[in-house]
């Protein structure tokens, strides 16, 4: 039997927008410079045997690890190549800029003040969107799972794509149009989430990446869309799995400890590694799962709106699923983000999970 032919990311973008006139730079520019990006990332932690400190801390005050900043730099460097990208900012440099700034510039300004608004440069050099100018800001974490990456377990990147020159103040149902979620493991893989209104319906769809062995060490790698479509099913599963983030929560929170051991009772798969993406992604490839991220007194909220939930919460939403805010109960994309270092908890799956996991954490 012939092998069949792999589908390209080009010609399955060309099916997903209504119009082939719409948005090109997304579709030949930005989402391809990023996918590649993500191969160059997994090349690049292939390439580095040892995981260490830098000895320096990000704005938020988390330490830097070396494979962070290889991360970062090989964003920032694609960026500068994607013209149409004209802010971004990350969970290790978290103001919003012009994007074209050199690498050079975005380090030297790293350490300033956490959850700046765009700076008076970015401000300068951002002009209104007409109808035929395609702009987009950047919000990304460049490496997600640090904790984890120093005993090799799968880690992540994670990127969300938002249309004009920023992403604070702005409605992420609107204008959060894409995301991408990077896993680096025995295999490099990713999901792409896109929702432009009037141009292309909610979709979740996942690539591969692969370097043929023939080819040269300079030469791209291959993106092959593995699949058309990722969707959380909606009925009984065969298998029912549960991530439980910082369990140690769970002696502290009576009603935490309660949901494990409903989990337990129910016979439920435990899948947790402790990696944010890695586990996400686990729910949406088996079709089935929730993810939950508490908030108690003693544990506050760790992931960020801008760099962690709004990007997971567009993939989870485009599969069906939902993803709410784990201590009000609120949908993560019901409203804007103010403030680059916004933080909360995090339930997301299948909606039905996530609804259960709703009712027995806060109430109805």
């Amino acid at each position: 039997m012939a092998t069949p032919q792999p589908l390209t990311l080009e010609a399955h973008l060309q099916t997903l927008f209504k119009s082939p006139n719409t948005h090109p730079q997304l579709r030949n520019s930005v989402l391809p410079n990023l996918l590649q990006a993500i191969g160059n990332i997994s090349s690049a932690l292939r390439g580095s045997a040892r995981v260490s400190q830098v000895g320096t801390a990000n704005a938020f005050g988390d330490d830097q690890l070396n494979v962070d900043v290889l991360a970062e730099n090989i964003l920032r460097q694609t960026i500068s190549q994607t013209p149409s990208i004209v802010t971004a900012s990350s969970e290790e440099d978290p103001i919003e800029r012009p994007a074209q700034l050199s690498s050079a510039q975005n380090r030297k300004s790293s350490g300033e003040r956490a959850g700046q608004a765009v700076s008076n440069e970015a401000a300068e050099a951002q002009q209104p969107q007409s109808q035929a100018q395609e702009t987009y800001t950047l919000a990304f974490d460049p490496l997600d799972g640090s904790s984890i990456i120093a005993p090799n377990w799968t880690v992540g990147t994670i990127l969300g794509i938002w249309s004009g020159p920023s992403a604070l103040h702005h409605d992420p149902a609107t204008s959060q149009i894409g995301s991408i979620l990077g896993v680096f493991g025995p295999r490099t893989t990713a999901l792409v989430a896109l929702r432009i209104p009037g141009a292309c319906d909610p979709t979740c769809f996942e690539i591969g990446y692969s370097v043929p062995r023939e080819a040269a060490a300079a030469a791209h790698g291959i993106i092959e869309v593995l699949r058309r479509e990722v969707t959380l099913d909606a009925g009984a599963p065969a298998t029912r799995y549960f991530a439980p983030a910082n369990l140690r929560a769970a002696a502290e929170d009576e009603a935490y400890r309660a949901l494990i051991s409903h989990f337990i009772a129910e016979r439920y798969t435990l899948r947790y590694s402790g990696g944010l993406v890695p586990d996400v992604v686990h729910a949406l490839v088996k079709g089935h799962g929730v993810y939950v991220s508490p908030v108690t007194k003693k544990s506050k909220a760790k992931l960020r709106r801008l760099y962690e939930l709004a990007p997971v919460a567009l993939v989870v939403e485009c599969a069906g699923g939902m993803a709410i805010d784990a201590a009000t109960g609120e949908r993560i994309l019901s409203r804007e983000v103010r403030d680059t270092d916004e933080r909360a908890g995090l339930v997301c799956g299948t909606e039905e999970e996530v609804q259960s996991v709703r009712k027995r954490l806060i109430g109805s």
